[in-house]
């Protein structure tokens, strides 16, 4: 690549697709739309939002075309994004959590090497129980669990501190947890919120698609919500509690070796729940995730 064309070569990341374009943002906070289709750059990968980009600008306008795909740091594939640092799961009392989903997430975001935190919202609600509860079931996970109340505008510094401190955050969770709302009530904006349904307490996707946010030195990857999260494939079951931090005090005291911690006797896990060392209900869900990542290791080449 000659030199003249590295100069006119500009890094950005990718923040948004919309018919046909992909919509960019430069480190100097500048917007840049580029061509989608027929781009043998995106074709030749699966694009995240947050991808680390170079582009060429070849207009005045604020019009370009995408050169390279830069090296990702980390990856997800829901919520699709990449280079994230610190992946905030949210989570509130209404709808009810599913907290398998959540450990699914955690999961996987320490497997990529991101940090991670529980938001927990709308604290209002129900006067702060769910927030006591994550407290007690995460603890020793690695995982700061912070309570926050948009609507009270309770608890919003902690989390804005957190996410200062991180390279590039993710806002991930259900349908319906308060999202938007949360990134309202944080960074002064006016993202389009959704309600709950009273007939199925489930929300509705106000986040149609993920955008790069960025405001008072953070910047955050606000997603689309979710509901499901595949087991991921070609995990050894035994490599599982090694993204549970609360494990690694316990692990090789187990009577037999190795040990999955799956009600195997003389499991240090299982006593260390029984001495209340350990939530009971974390390593239940543990225990179910363990058994999906068995069933997929074991049809792995189907």
């Amino acid at each position: 690549m000659t030199q003249e064309l590295q100069a006119e070569l500009h890094q950005g990341v990718l923040v948004r697709f919309f018919g046909g374009f992909m919509s960019q943002r430069t480190r100097t906070g500048r917007s840049t739309r580029s061509a989608a289709r027929r781009n043998s750059v995106i074709s030749a990968c699966r694009p995240l939002w947050g991808m680390r980009c170079a582009l060429r600008r070849v207009r005045a306008k604020e019009e370009g075309w995408l050169v390279e795909i830069l090296p990702r740091k980390t990856e997800c594939i829901r919520p699709p994004v990449a280079n994230v640092t610190l992946l905030l799961v949210s989570i509130c009392p209404s709808p009810e959590p599913d907290l398998l989903l959540v450990d699914r997430l955690l999961a996987r975001a320490k497997k990529q090497g991101m940090k991670t935190a529980l938001i927990v919202g709308k604290c209002d609600l129900d006067g702060g129980k769910l927030l006591a509860q994550m407290q007690e079931e995460y603890r020793g996970a690695d995982c700061p669990v912070l309570g926050v109340s948009a609507r009270n505008k309770e608890g919003l510094d902690s989390v804005r501190a957190l996410m200062r401190g991180a390279d590039c955050c993710c806002l991930a969770g259900q349908s319906g947890v308060g999202k938007s709302t949360l990134l309202n009530a944080l960074l002064d904006l006016q993202l389009e919120t959704g309600e709950i349904s009273e007939k199925i307490q489930r929300g509705k996707n106000t986040t149609r698609y993920a955008q790069l946010l960025i405001h008072d030195g953070i910047r955050v990857l606000d997603t689309a919500g979710f509901s499901l999260l595949e087991t991921e494939k070609g995990m050894e079951p035994g490599k599982l509690q090694e993204l549970y931090p609360e494990f690694q005090p316990y692990i090789g005291q187990c009577r037999f070796q190795p040990c999955l911690h799956d009600r195997e006797p003389g499991c240090a896990v299982t006593q260390a729940v029984q001495a209340g060392e350990i939530d009971g209900n974390r390593v239940a869900r543990y225990r179910e995730l363990l058994a999906d990542v068995r069933l997929a290791w074991k049809n792995r080449y189907q």
